[in-house]
């Protein structure tokens, strides 16, 4: 059994559980998430072959202000996940409109929220966040459509599960001075970035874990002061969740390219010294930015993470309401 931390606050005492070292340690769970992950993929076609009313602009404005949403109400990280999997899948069976999108979006928000939190979001808070844009009505009518198309097949892989199976069997201890903890955080952030893109769609839950986990280590420097190559790390990973290095790179390599477009976006050409560290990153490869700017403004140090804290600052949640889509 899962030993329990208490997490108290004014109103509210939050328990969660430890990570269980005897699942982590026993090789037939992560099979098992391998095995079941393929069913939860949607097909990155939705746009041609449904949707043609939609576009991935429109899905990632969606996305953002989901993801926002989500951190102001202090949501576990699997909200967002489970959420955008249930929009992707949805909208890979069921074509809609796309004055339809965002009522989809909250939709999956009240379902995943049941899913993950133990105080979810309520209907009427998720009203209020879309400006009461949508009705309280349409909203329970939504969620039953989500959950019908998605046949309640609702406990869906997300790569945060492969987190804690990937970080355990991995020799980080070559390098004694790294924190777990931090390569967990720097993973997760690259985890949420791609799941804002709809390019990443195609890629299954186990990849996008495996190559954020490959982009956090080299950019905190593992496989510089482990002596250990990007090839080899990815080798490593390749072994332990049983997909090709090529596929591995394919993925990290979108991963790169994100993370450098959304630098540019955020520092211009003509900053200078920020557009041409931004460069050295995409020449570099493998995020060798994810260390050079942090979760606290003061003391940077992942560029993943300060352009977490942008998209937070992206707008209000009712701006998406105001895109002419």
């Amino acid at each position: 059994m899962n030993l329990l931390c208490c997490e108290t606050s004014v109103s509210s005492c939050e328990c969660r559980a430890y990570p269980d070292p005897t699942l982590l340690n026993d090789d037939r769970v992560l099979k098992h998430l391998l095995r079941t992950e393929e069913r939860y993929v949607a097909s990155s076609s939705y746009f041609q072959r449904f949707q043609t009313d939609l576009t991935p602009h429109m899905r990632k404005i969606v996305a953002e202000w989901m993801l926002e949403l989500c951190e102001e109400q202090k949501c576990q990280e699997e909200v967002f996940l489970l959420a955008i999997n249930y929009l992707d899948r949805f909208l890979n069976v069921c074509p809609i409109r796309k004055t339809q999108l965002q009522l989809l979006g909250t939709a999956c928000l009240l379902v995943s929220s049941k899913m993950r939190e133990p105080q979810p979001l309520s209907a009427e808070s998720l009203v209020q966040y879309t400006g009461n844009s949508i009705e309280l009505e349409d909203l329970w009518r939504w969620e039953m459509l989500v959950l019908s198309k998605l046949k309640w097949d609702v406990a869906a892989t997300t790569p945060r599960d492969f987190l804690p199976h990937i970080l355990r069997r991995l020799p980080l201890d070559r390098v004694p001075s790294l924190d777990p903890h931090k390569v967990h955080v720097h993973a997760q952030t690259f985890i949420t970035l791609c799941f804002r893109d709809h390019k990443f769609s195609m890629y299954t839950a186990s990849m996008i874990a495996g190559a954020s986990v490959a982009a956090a280590l080299h950019g905190l420097k593992w496989t510089h002061y482990a002596e250990c190559s990007l090839t080899e790390l990815l080798e490593m990973l390749q072994r332990i969740l049983s997909i090709e290095t090529d596929i591995l790179h394919s993925c990290l390599d979108q991963i790169e390219e994100m993370i450098v477009s959304e630098m540019r976006e955020a520092n211009p050409p003509n900053v200078g010294a920020g557009a041409q560290s931004a460069g050295a990153g995409a020449s570099g490869g493998s995020s060798s930015q994810a260390s050079a700017s942090g979760p606290q403004p003061t003391k940077p140090e992942s560029a993943a993470d300060k352009t977490v804290v942008e998209h937070s600052q992206a707008g209000t949640p009712t701006d998406v309401r105001d895109v002419h889509f």
